[in-house]
């Protein structure tokens, strides 16, 4: 694809777009900046130390921040370019064009099984070894990979995914464009046990997860249904891998979840909070709107919206950024109170 039609393609680019097309290049591909070569394209993002990324570039393209120096740099080497406010926006947007996805074609594989009860919409794909179970609703365009499995009652809005492997237990509830990635599991039965005196009693679950629109679920993250009620994931949020959200959480809008993150039952998140890698929210914590909780905090409480916090118990950000930096110290402050108390016996 030649730069030119490519530029054409991105939502950010008008007429007034600053440029050098450079003999236009075609394009064959994309790659990071330091590892492109000629006939792919890259980006920067604004920083540090552009000027000699961009130097020792050897793309033929690049999408670049509103920088005159940098733009002046790229057409001295001849590297075609375009200056856009989001540059990564765009190049998201570009990889859409130079690798666009192929779904499958719209049929039932021979040895899908599909429930007589099950009702499927138009244009529907379901690969080899899908089981549709009874009751359940298959949205227009949805398509099941191969080995993709739904229970009894599950309902598909149109336009979603759901991979090889994936599970979804009974009663989930899907939006449209929803993604759930291979080995995931919705709707499985929260963590409920009563004690008794003989042991642990099981607390039946009877509740069921809902994936509002646009919900994206990585490959091996679990939602539990809870034994009453609902789990209830907010619109637009995406979750990574290996993820486990307890029975009776609630989502808002727009949150991420990255890897490992673990979420007790009862937690509460507004919109768009991000919980980094390997957090973990106790029983019924709360994160405001917009709070951020950065990689391995522990959550026990109430974080404000927008606040930032970390470490554990977390604490905000930036006082346990100074305890971190106290804490390399601790051993040269043990040793000059040691010493004070020797001053002080002698």
């Amino acid at each position: 694809m030649r730069f030119s039609s490519l530029l054409s393609q991105l939502s950010a680019v008008t007429p007034d777009t600053p440029r050098d097309l450079a003999g236009d290049p075609d394009l064959r591909g994309a790659e990071a900046l330091n590892r492109a070569a000629d006939g792919q394209l890259s980006f920067l993002e604004p920083g540090n130390s552009l000027a000699a990324a961009l130097e020792a570039c050897a793309a033929s393209a690049v999408l670049l921040p509103p920088d005159p120096e940098l733009q002046r740099q790229a057409s001295a080497r001849g590297i075609a370019w375009a200056a856009l406010a989001d540059p990564r926006l765009a190049f998201a947007e570009a990889l859409d064009q130079l690798h666009p996805r192929r779904l499958p074609q719209p049929g039932i594989h021979p040895t899908a099984v599909v429930d007589p009860s099950a009702r499927l919409g138009d244009a529907v794909h379901l690969g080899p070894f899908v089981v549709v179970g009874a009751d359940a609703v298959v949205g227009d365009r949805c398509v099941l990979h191969a080995a993709a499995i739904l229970y009894d009652n599950v309902e598909l809005a149109e336009g979603c995914e759901i991979h090889s492997h994936a599970v979804l237990h009974p009663g989930s509830r899907l939006g449209a464009g929803c993604v759930v990635h291979s080995g995931a599991v919705v709707g499985s039965e929260g963590f409920g046990f009563v004690p008794t005196a003989s042991g642990w009693r099981k607390m039946p679950q009877t509740g069921q997860v809902v994936l509002e629109d646009g919900v994206e679920v990585g490959c091996g993250s679990t939602i539990d249904r809870p034994s009453v009620g609902e789990t209830r994931i907010g619109a637009g949020t995406k979750i990574d891998n290996l993820v486990h959200i307890g029975h009776g959480v609630s989502t808002g809008r727009g949150c991420a979840l990255a890897a490992q993150v673990g979420i007790a039952g009862g937690a509460r998140l507004g919109n768009g909070v991000i919980l980094a890698g390997q957090v973990g929210l106790a029983n019924k914590a709360v994160m405001g709107d917009r709070s951020i909780a950065s990689s391995k905090s522990g959550v026990h409480g109430e974080v404000g919206a927008g606040e930032v916090v970390s470490g554990y118990p977390a604490i905000p950000n930036r006082l346990w950024l100074r305890c971190s930096a106290a804490f390399n110290k601790l051993p040269d402050l043990a040793r000059a109170v040691r010493q004070l108390e020797r001053s002080r016996d002698a």
